[in-house]
Parts: structure tokens; sequence; C-alpha cells
């Protein structure tokens, strides 16, 4: 990763970055039809959260947004910074936090699927009809009996 990514915590109650976490999403939703909530559905959840920012140049390039209790409710790494670790940190920063993490992600969406898979979440189960357009959703969880820490800082090795 540039050394010129700024990572950010946006506390809950605060709308830093809101905006472009919301064109970032649909960015990623125009592209491969995933992240379809409503914005004032996204917003309120985004402004109830602990929103872990990676900020290039003043560009936000990715974010998790995470609930109390260790859900990620919004995970999101623009296109051309994938592969790059950006995800990963993500994750990881959601670890330090938290003994376990859990989400939610759509059955079709394997690239989100592949890529909980390889930090070592489990599908836990399949929820049939889970988003407000019909789509079917696994959830996932990854706990500290899975050795959370431990995973996560390997992976950030490789």
């Amino acid at each position: 990763m540039s050394v010129n990514i700024d990572r950010r915590v946006v506390t809950p109650g605060n709308d830093e970055f809101v905006e472009r976490a919301w064109q970032l999403k649909e960015e990623i939703n125009r592209e491969e039809d995933v992240l379809k909530q409503r914005r004032d559905f996204f917003t309120d959840a985004y402004r109830r959260s602990t929103v872990h920012c990676y900020v290039l140049d003043g560009d936000l390039i990715g974010f998790a947004a995470v609930r109390r209790d260790g859900y990620i409710l919004f995970l999101a790494v623009a296109p051309e910074f994938r592969g790059e670790g950006v995800g990963k940190r993500l994750v990881a920063r959601v670890a330090d936090d938290h003994q376990t993490i859990t989400c939610h992600a759509r059955t079709s969406n394997e690239n989100a699927l592949q890529f909980y898979e390889h930090l070592g979440f489990e599908i836990k189960r399949r929820i049939d009809n889970y988003y407000e357009d019909g789509g079917d959703a696994y959830y996932l969880k990854l706990g500290s009996g899975d050795g959370i820490t431990d995973r996560l800082s390997d992976l950030m090795g490789r």
C-alpha cells in the first residue's frame, strides 16, 4: 500500500466521509450488482457505526462500518485498490476492537465470499430472502476461537 494512505476512524454520530462512502458503494453496485442498500438505510447505519476508513490524498478508497458487537454492516474497497491489502487491513482494524466479527454476504457475491473465506470466516447459515430485493445471504463469523488475531497477522504478512 502507498505511504500516502491515511487511516481514519469516524466515530458514531459523525458523518465524515458518508457522502463519499455512499458514492463508493453505488459505484460497486453499478459494476457488480451488490451493495444494494437504500440511501436512507445506508446513511443511518453509517452514522450509528464506527467506520474505519482508508483515505488516499483526501479520497476514500475503502471503509468498514461496524456495530459495537463486531458486526460489519458495510465493507467496501474501491475496485482499483482491490488486491492491495486494503480489505484485509480493514478487517484487521475491526479485529483489534472485537473478539468476534460477523457479517452477511449475498450468496451471489463471489468476490466477497472468497475474500471472507480467505480470511478464515465460516458460513454459519444461509438466510433466504434476507435482502429487500429478495436476495439470499450467508451469515459469516470469524471468532476468537478461530485465532482471529493470529490469522489476520499471518495474512497481513503475505
